[in-house]
């Protein structure tokens, strides 16, 4: 069964669009939850203009008292500052069940690609090396196509397949050859030993027609689509819709 983490930085940005405390990002968290969630995703950049430090450790007490996972996601290159610890620091404190380590760069709006194995693999493997050593399973950011087998050679547990492209060829009515690929990236890992997620732009819309290409898919983390299909079905009814899809 393929599993379904939340992603929540789209109710910090609600919340830190006018600042204090509302919508209230563990009120949504539960709400998701007690409609059947299997985990929640958080992706705190340095510059604080979504997650922060502070919910990553509120989230991870939660996921904690509910036995569910927390899923961080982060550049585990960026260095720390004010406000920001580091990707790393944020870990050993909030000891995330999955750490999921995303190329972005401070002037991203969203992550748009996933590593460069080739030129990164090396200097990752430490990082996977100590990350795993605090208890985390670890996840690598993967384009469909990329050096899969990489991943695996840097110690990682998982990739997930970034969905951008396959999103929007399946908004433009042409989505098979990006499903071929998502489908072939997730053969190769899995035979280099590797679990495999997916996530970012999939929704309701194209969710079923790509777990039926990419077969094996462990979990899906799901934020954008599915806070901005709350507003309309309400957050509860919407997570409920994604769970009967999968």
């Amino acid at each position: 069964m393929t599993r379904l983490s939340v992603n929540l930085n789209k109710i910090a940005v609600l919340r830190n669009s006018r600042g204090g405390a509302e919508p209230d990002l563990l009120r949504a968290a539960r709400t998701c939850l007690d409609a059947g969630a299997h985990g929640l995703t958080l992706h705190p950049r340095p510059d604080a203009r979504h997650a922060r430090a502070d919910d990553v450790m509120a989230l991870a007490a939660l996921a904690g008292e509910r036995g569910v996972e927390l899923n961080l996601e982060g550049n585990p290159f960026a260095p720390p500052r004010p406000g920001y610890p580091g990707f790393l620091a944020l870990c050993r404190e909030a000891r995330p069940t999955q750490a999921t380590l995303v190329p972005d760069d401070d002037g991203q709006i969203t992550s748009d690609h996933g590593f460069d194995f080739a030129r990164d693999g090396a200097r990752l493997a430490p990082l996977v090396a100590e990350l795993r050593a605090l208890g985390c399973r670890v996840s690598l950011f993967a384009d469909a196509g990329s050096a899969v087998e990489a991943a695996a050679d840097a110690g990682a547990d998982r990739i997930e397949i970034y969905t951008g492209p396959f999103a929007a060829a399946h908004a433009s009515g042409n989505a098979a050859a990006a499903l071929a690929a998502c489908a072939d990236t997730a053969r190769r890992a899995r035979a280099a030993g590797l679990g495999v997620n997916a996530g970012h732009d999939l929704s309701q819309d194209n969710l079923g027609a790509f777990l039926a290409a990419v077969p094996g898919i462990e979990e899906v983390s799901i934020g954008h689509a599915l806070i901005g299909e709350a507003l309309y079905q309400g957050l509860a009814t919407t997570v409920s819709r994604y769970l009967a899809l999968l």
